[in-house]
């Protein structure tokens, strides 16, 4: 199987019902993308589905408006780079999901649909079977700790054996000074054993930290902006 462009880039014009089609399919191919990232992801915006789901479109225009020289169009499609420096940096989920639905409306540009098609389907496929599979992420017994503690205990050792008896890991991750230094703040990456034990921990530790500040949560993805 050979891919065939639908455009006649060779005279350096297009027809009408070409650039219909080629707008059609990156629409229709831009909005299932933004469809799948809006059902694998938790926190997806609004405006950001409407972009991924009008990019490839603008893309393909941009690929189209440069006559098929694909080095014009590259150096046309650069400058629209430049909005990135007044935008708020994106995670690396959503920079990915702009270069998928830029790397669509630059095949659909150049008439490549059916390229288009099959690398939409894949591309989609793909992530919409990692999210099914909650492919990367972390177990649920995965729990991010903080705990406070007056300045007289010594946060070293002080709750190692609580740890030992609930937890498969426990790491001090960091340690601050809180209320004008008269506390620590502790915090833990631990691995529950078994997360049915998880509030039997939080009371022991509350016991021995005199019944300060305990706060047991889901582990953050800390480092996912590229």
């Amino acid at each position: 199987m050979s891919f065939m462009s639908i455009l006649d880039v060779t005279s350096g014009t297009v027809t009408l019902e070409s650039v219909l089609l080629c707008m059609t399919a990156a629409l229709i191919l831009g909005i299932g993308i933004a469809f799948v990232y809006m059902k694998t992801s938790d926190r997806c915006s609004r405006n950001y589905i409407v972009t991924l789901a009008l990019l490839p479109i603008l893309v393909e225009a941009v690929i189209l408006l440069a006559s098929g020289s694909l080095g014009t169009a590259v150096a046309v499609a650069g400058t629209f780079s430049l909005v990135r420096f007044r935008s708020v940096p994106g995670t690396s989920r959503e920079i990915m999901g702009v270069f998928f639905a830029m790397a669509v409306g630059l095949a659909c540009g150049m008439g490549e649909l059916l390229f288009a098609v099959l690398f939409t389907v894949i591309v989609a496929g793909v992530l919409w079977g990692f999210g099914r599979v909650h492919f990367g992420e972390r177990s649920a017994l995965d729990k991010t700790l903080k705990v406070s503690i007056p300045e007289d205990l010594d946060y070293t050792s002080v709750f190692d054996d609580i740890f030992a008896r609930y937890t498969a890991k426990a790491e001090l991750m960091k340690v601050r000074t809180v209320n004008l230094g008269s506390m620590f703040e502790l915090d833990y990456d631990v691995t529950l054993k078994d997360a049915a034990f998880e509030k039997q921990m939080i009371d022991d530790i509350r016991v021995r930290n005199g019944n300060l500040t305990v706060v047991s949560a889901r582990h953050a993805e800390s480092i996912q902006e590229l």
